[in-house]
């Protein structure tokens, strides 16, 4: 069953009216808010896609550099640099931390690299042999580091914004097409309801008025014949006469005023 000929299974009273109105305003106002919230998300989730494409078009260039300096290194001071430089290292020069970014309600982590300052120690690595080389492949692989964390870091976002984006998509298309559609159709149920009850309130009380008018009418022909009846008693007891003939000469005479009257 579509969304268009769906309605809730509700009571068509006024309360439930009220209730189903104020459902309608607040799916109204969480289908805009998420509507915004997408359109948000979709514009980050750009911006960082062409982050990507860039970073990813200098990586290569950048991890180029990084390999010859490692070759020009080995050529120069030898395969042994290899040993020398691991003997001075004793802790990493370069970390990796992460945060979170709030974008529209995502938390969308980062990763950042940090310096702990103790680059100097390794300043005299292969200071016999090719030093220079060295230094500058250290260089090398330092920018090769911190492109990989920035490439690591927007490609992380761009999953996250991805998976919030269809989530955020799929949620606007149900208010919009399922919940706003069906909450409508409920309401035009209930107030088509409501108005044909008031029609057959109208038309019951306009039944019972009629019923009243005609038991008043009734009421008002009995009492008048009562007291046509209580007027003929008397004029026969006063006249001597018999109550139909006392009835007639009633009768003669409301007919002549009413000649007169004309």
């Amino acid at each position: 069953m579509s969304g268009q000929t769906q309605r809730l299974n509700v009571v068509p009273t006024v309360t439930v009216l009220g209730m189903v109105k104020a459902r309608l305003v607040g799916a109204t106002r969480g289908h805009a808010l998420l509507k915004k919230k997408s359109d948000a998300l979709t514009v980050q989730f750009r911006q960082i896609l062409k982050k990507i494409v860039t970073t990813k078009e200098s990586m290569g260039d950048i991890m180029k550099t990084s390999s010859f300096a490692l070759t020009e290194a080995k050529y120069v001071a030898g395969d042994n640099i290899k040993h020398v430089v691991l003997e001075n290292v004793r802790e990493a020069s370069l970390r990796v931390r992460s945060r979170q970014e709030n974008v529209a309600g995502v938390k969308l982590p980062k990763f950042e690299y940090t310096s702990d300052g103790e680059a100097s120690k390794n300043d005299l690595t292969g200071l016999a042999r090719g030093g220079q080389q060295v230094q500058q492949c250290r260089l090398a692989n330092i920018k090769a580091i911190e492109v990989l964390v920035e490439l690591a870091s927007l490609q992380t976002s761009f999953l996250t914004l991805d998976d919030a984006i269809k989530t955020t998509n799929r949620r606007v298309n149900a208010l919009e097409n399922v919940v706003k559609p069906r909450l409508e159709n409920t309401i035009s149920y209930i107030k088509g309801e409501l108005d044909e009850l008031e029609r057959e309130d109208f038309f019951r009380l306009k039944k019972i008025q009629g019923f009243k008018k005609r038991e008043i009418e009734k009421q008002m022909q009995n009492a008048k014949l009562f007291a046509e009846d209580q007027v003929a008693e008397k004029l026969s007891l006063q006249k001597g006469i018999s109550v139909n003939a006392a009835h007639n000469l009633l009768s003669a005479t409301t007919e002549r005023d009413e000649d007169i009257i004309f």
